[in-house]
């Protein structure tokens, strides 16, 4: 049976400073758990409706849906929660193809671009202070278990962008058309922020502007979604 306190500490987790204060993160349902059961990330707690797992996993509290449902971050809650620490940040290597954030708000954005991230082998992506948490929940769920296997790093971009030895790309409405540029195997691929773009700090870091062409006859859309962007993007620099 949940306990109060345990109650209590689940849906403290909702806000980035409990978060951050207890170094434990929300991860609902099967196949997201067991990604992160499988990529090593120790677990703190598991609540679930069934014996799933396995007996190995020793920190598991049965519950009933009823009880689930309350402390469910979903809409539909699925049949098991859990609890896992946050892994220590480390340095991100500055080799490879890199995904760079600038002020992306939005979690479903973050979540699509992690597992995005996954898909095309990018196992480091650097975000800006002010992008919203890997780890909050509505994140967590839309990066499908990725988060396990792709690393996210928070600094400040200027600092990290000024010391790259590797081209750094971004993208703009004014930009040479990505179809047709040569793009190399390593480099930075920043994406901004969905209203604003790439603020004027980190855009004076970048030595490349790209931009994805508008095919539609009547060009009333302003821009892509960032995570549509970054697919595109990805796509690009990994087809060449």
């Amino acid at each position: 049976m949940l306990s109060k306190s345990q109650f209590k500490l689940i849906k403290s987790l909702s806000h980035k400073k409990y978060r951050q204060r207890q170094n434990l993160f929300v991860a609902e349902g099967r196949k997201v758990i067991q990604e992160f059961l499988d990529g090593g990330l120790p677990l703190h707690l598991l609540l679930s409706v069934s014996e799933a797992f396995g007996p190995s996993v020793s920190q598991r509290i049965t519950v009933s849906e009823a009880e689930l449902q309350k402390i469910s971050f979903l809409t539909t809650p699925q049949t098991a929660l859990a609890l896992f620490e946050i892994p220590q940040a480390v340095s991100p290597p500055e080799t490879g193809l890199q995904v760079v954030l600038d002020q992306v708000r939005d979690p479903g954005n973050l979540g699509t671009i992690i597992r995005l991230c996954d898909w095309f082998g990018v196992t480091n992506l650097i975000c800006s202070p002010d992008t919203v948490d890997c780890y909050n929940p509505k994140v967590v769920q839309a990066s499908m278990g990725s988060l396990a296997r792709v690393q996210v790093h928070y600094l400040d971009l200027v600092e990290f962008l000024t010391r790259q030895s590797r081209p750094v790309f971004g993208t703009f409405l004014d930009g040479a058309n990505i179809y047709k540029e040569a793009l190399p195997s390593e480099g930075v691929l920043v994406m901004g922020n969905e209203a604003n773009g790439i603020n004027p700090n980190t855009e004076a870091c970048i030595s490349r502007r790209l931009t994805i062409p508008q095919f539609g006859a009547i060009r009333e859309t302003e821009s892509l979604n960032v995570a549509t962007a970054t697919a595109i993007a990805l796509s690009e620099f990994r087809r060449r």
